[in-house]
C-alpha cells in the first residue's frame, strides 16, 4: 500500500500560470516532485491557499496527486508578504479536511517558512513528523534585500523555531546548507542536499530554426534568452545593460525575455515591466529587446531551444531551476555566481558563471561564447551530459523518497524506545 504524504505550499500551488511575481520555481517544485513521488510508493496531497471561486475545493490532479485547496483569508490573490496573519486559519481549515475526511498522513512535506510554521503545529496536535524545503531563506533575503524585503519580521524567529522542530531539513544546494548552519545554527546531521530537477519528458533538445519557426524568431539573429519572474532580485535590467557593451558581430543580437503577470506584456499590471522598459529606452537598446510576456509552461521548450544562450543573473537565487531546464534543451547558460546556479553551472564548461549586477563584465562573456560556435557546441554537450546524470526530477523524487523512509524509521524506532521506557517505568513502579 503506498503511503500518504501531505505537501504544504501555502502560496505556490501547482496549478498556477508561472512567471507572475508569486510564480516561480516553489511551483514548479512542488508540482514535479508530487508528480515523480506518486509514480513510486506514495500518494501526494497538496494543500494551497484558496485564491480562485473558480477552482474546487479538491482537484484530482493526475494519478495519486490531488490538490486541497485550504481556507486561509479571503479566497482572492494576496501577496505572499501579507499571508503570515492568515496562517491560524490554513491550519485550522487543514485539520479539519484531515479530521473529516479520515486521512492518516504518513509525513508532512512543508515548502517555504509559513508551511513550515502549519506544520510544526499539526505535529504538535497530531503527531506527524514533517519535513521541510524553505526554498528561501529569511536572513539570507535581509541581506540581500535590505529595506525591500516586505516579509514581516517574525519570519527570521519563525524559521528558527521550525529548524529546531523539523525531523529533516532539504538544502536545494550547498550554499543554501552553508546558509543554514551559518545563519541558523541548523545541525549538520538534519540537513540533506537534494537539488531541484527537471524533467527530460518535457525539456529535450530540438532543431533550433524549426523553435525559432514556431516563435516567430529570426535564424539571422542571435538570441539571448532570459526566462522567470518579474521581480528587481532576478537581475533582468542586469541583462538589458549589457547589450550596450556587446561587440558588432556578423548576426543582430536579440534578448528575448519571457515573464510578466499576463500573456500580453502589459507595464500597468507589472512595475517591474514598466521599469526594465525604461531602462532599455535608456540605453538606447529597445530595438535589440523583445517582451514576451507570460508564457504557458508547455510553451517554454521551444524559447530554451530557440535560444543561443540563456541568460540568469539574480543577486541571490536559492536554486533556480530555469538553468537546468536550459541546459535540458542543450543552451548552455551564463548565470550569477551565486547560490544554486554555481551548483549547477560548471563555469567555462557548461556555460559561464558572472558577478550579479556587472553589465561589462556579462557582456564579455556574451561576445566570447558568440565569437566562437565550437565552444558554443561543446558547452552545448557538457550540458546535456551533467542535467541528465544530476538533475531529473525523477533522481530527485528516489532521494527524496529515501528521506521519507528514513524519517519513518527514525520515528517508528523512536516510538518502539518510547513504549520500551514506558514498560520500564510500569515494572519499575510494580516492584
Amino acid at each position: 500500500m503506498k503511503k500518504r504524504i501531505a505537501f504544504i505550499s501555502e502560496h505556490a500551488s501547482p496549478l498556477a500560470t508561472l512567471g507572475g511575481v508569486d510564480s516561480g520555481g516553489q511551483n514548479v517544485y512542488v508540482a514535479e516532485l508530487a508528480k515523480f513521488l506518486a509514480r513510486t510508493d506514495f500518494e501526494i496531497d497538496v494543500f494551497t491557499r484558496w485564491d480562485d471561486p473558480e477552482q474546487p475545493q479538491v482537484v484530482d490532479w493526475m494519478p495519486g496527486v490531488r490538490v486541497i485547496h485550504v481556507k486561509a483569508g479571503p479566497v482572492s490573490f494576496v501577496a505572499k508578504e501579507e499571508l503570515l496573519q492568515f496562517m491560524p486559519e490554513f491550519r485550522d481549515s487543514m485539520l479539519s479536511f484531515i479530521l473529516d475526511e479520515h486521512v492518516q498522513y504518513e509525513l508532512i512535506h512543508a515548502n517555504f517558512f509559513m508551511s513550515a510554521k502549519v506544520a510544526a503545529e499539526i505535529k504538535t496536535i497530531l503527531d506527524i513528523p514533517f519535513v521541510v524545503t524553505f526554498h528561501a531563506l529569511g536572513h539570507v533575503r535581509r541581506v540581500h534585500q535590505k529595506e525591500q524585503d516586505k516579509f514581516p519580521a517574525e519570519r527570521l524567529l519563525i524559521e528558527e523555531e521550525t529548524i529546531r522542530k523539523a525531523d529533516k531539513i532539504i538544502a536545494e544546494c550547498p550554499q543554501d546548507r552553508e546558509d543554514l548552519i551559518e545563519y541558523y545554527n541548523a545541525s549538520a546531521r538534519k540537513i540533506t542536499v537534494i537539488p531541484c530537477g527537471f524533467s527530460p519528458e518535457e525539456f529535450r533538445p530540438m532543431d533550433k530554426s524549426e523553435a525559432r519557426k514556431l516563435l516567430n524568431l529570426h535564424d539571422n539573429e542571435y538570441i539571448l534568452l532570459q526566462l522567470g519572474r518579474m521581480v528587481p532580485r532576478k537581475g533582468v535590467d542586469n541583462v538589458i545593460r549589457s547589450l550596450e557593451h556587446l561587440r558588432e558581430t556578423d548576426k543582430r543580437v536579440r534578448l528575448v525575455i519571457v515573464g510578466g503577470e499576463t500573456d500580453v506584456p502589459d507595464p500597468e499590471t507589472c512595475p517591474e515591466l514598466a521599469r526594465l522598459q525604461a531602462i532599455a529606452a535608456e540605453k538606447g537598446v529597445s530595438a535589440s529587446v523583445t517582451f514576451v510576456g507570460r508564457r504557458n509552461r508547455n510553451a517554454l521548450k521551444y524559447y530554451y531551444a530557440a535560444a543561443d544562450i540563456f541568460i540568469t543573473t539574480p543577486w541571490y537565487e536559492p536554486f533556480g531551476i530555469t538553468p537546468l531546464e536550459a541546459m535540458a534543451c542543450g543552451t548552455p547558460v551564463i548565470g550569477s555566481n551565486v547560490g544554486g546556479i554555481k551548483y549547477s553551472v560548471i563555469d567555462g564548461k557548461t556555460g559561464f558563471l558572472v558577478p550579479p549586477n556587472d553589465p561589462p563584465v556579462l557582456a564579455e562573456r556574451i561576445n566570447e561564447m558568440l565569437a566562437d560556435k565550437s565552444l558554443l557546441k561543446r558547452m552545448s554537450r557538457e550540458s546535456l551530459k551533467r542535467v541528465n546524470t544530476m538533475f531529473t526530477w525523477e533522481n530527485v523524487a528516489k532521494m527524496t523518497g529515501n528521506l521519507y523512509e528514513r524519517v519513518l524509521l527514525l520515528t517508528y524506532e523512536s516510538s518502539l524506545d518510547l513504549q520500551t521506557q514506558i514498560k520500564l517505568n510500569k515494572k519499575s513502579q510494580a516492584a
